[in-house]
């Protein structure tokens, strides 16, 4: 038998069943992406691998970004409305029904 690797495993494919992707740094730092170099700062001034600092850095903008919790849409019941009256003090604000008083 030989040295060589018989494994048929591929590298580089996207997708669940791959568990990777393929990542390319930008030639200079912009809004939208950042150089190969300041990714390798980052992640010393961190003290953590260029893959940990990208995690970490995806981590993050995915909190800030999606809901924590699945949108409803729906209207509220008359039970929510009330519990709602009820924990708000009334009488501070007056509604009127015209932006401007005649």
């Amino acid at each position: 038998m030989s040295g060589k690797s018989t494994s048929k495993t591929k590298t580089g494919t996207r997708g669940a069943a791959g568990g990777q992707l393929l990542f390319r740094y930008r030639g200079s730092d912009t809004i939208a992406g950042v150089s190969r170099r300041t990714a390798s700062r980052l992640a010393k001034t961190l003290g953590l691998t260029e893959t940990q600092a990208i995690h970490l850095a995806l981590a993050r903008l995915a909190q800030e970004t999606l809901p924590r919790y699945e949108a409803d849409d729906a209207p509220l019941t008359e039970k929510q409305l009330q519990a709602i009256r009820r924990l708000e003090p009334q009488g501070r604000l007056v509604t009127s029904e015209t932006l401007f008083a005649s």
